[in-house]
């Protein structure tokens, strides 16, 4: 089943090499039994069971991918207004975004697939900034895989390579096994089941100091259906959430406009 046929494609701007890792991870993931049934779930924790069944509809094919258009603003020092297409699978994203107005205009993208991460970024999609590759990158983007799994991918959430915990009526905690490494989601469901918010001990550098954990939120606010899923349609993204460096930590604000589940 496929939703809003008239998400783009693939954008016509990657390298050949992350046009081949968008197409490899835009295959289907469904299978031909395999719908949603809200009884089925039941010894999930409180939240998960609010959560899903409030955000998949009953018989709906679980899809464990998705490719989204988004706009909004992401902080490179100053906010800057970008637009995006993003495709995940369980197996990977890729984040391509134009940013900036003229005449700091950015283009690039961050991936991560066949168990690496790589960020790139381009001055007028010409003139090279940043080309960042290596295992601190790696770590980091599965990190945020992790997330992207719970915040686009619903179905994703009863995956085999996906153990629920229980903190409270409120939260609960995902351990999420990608290319071996364990990640853990903590989400917030309010009591209705919709999610609040989705964070994550998630390897980085955001203060300059060398990589460690840091915690990686992402605050939601409204919501849209299409194709038998609910999604969060504003998302704010950043580290130390819940803290006073959320201030500092938070570049990120996002409006999903359409969603395309494979």
């Amino acid at each position: 089943m496929h939703s809003n046929p008239n998400v783009s494609s693939c954008p016509a701007f990657l390298p050949g090499t992350a046009q081949r890792s968008w197409a490899a991870l835009d295959r289907s993931t469904e299978s031909a039994d395999a719908t949603f049934d809200p009884d089925s779930i039941g010894m999930l924790p409180a939240p998960v069971i609010r959560w899903l069944r409030h955000t998949i509809a009953p018989g709906t094919p679980l899809s464990a991918g998705v490719q989204v258009s988004m706009h909004g603003e992401i902080r490179i020092k100053k906010w800057l207004p970008f637009t995006a297409q993003q495709i995940v699978s369980p197996t990977g994203y890729i984040w391509a975004a134009e940013a900036g107005r003229f005449p700091m205009n950015f283009r690039g993208y961050d991936r991560y697939s066949d168990d690496t991460g790589h960020m790139s970024w381009k001055l007028f999609g010409r003139i090279p900034l940043v080309n960042a590759t290596g295992a601190d990158i790696d770590r980091s983007a599965a990190g945020r895989l992790a997330s992207e799994v719970i915040g686009l991918t619903p179905a994703g959430a009863l995956s085999p390579d996906v153990t629920w915990a229980a903190i409270d009526d409120h939260h609960a905690m995902a351990t999420i096994i990608i290319d071996e490494q364990s990640h853990q989601v903590t989400i917030d469901v309010d009591d209705d089941g919709k999610l609040r918010s989705a964070s994550l001990p998630r390897w980085a550098k955001p203060d300059k100091e060398p990589f460690q954990l840091h915690t990686f939120g992402v605050i939601c606010d409204g919501e849209f259906s299409t194709g038998g899923y609910t999604l969060s349609r504003h998302f704010s993204a950043g580290w130390w959430p819940g803290t006073p460096k959320w201030e500092q930590g938070e570049f990120f604000r996002a409006t999903l406009d359409e969603a395309r589940f494979f």
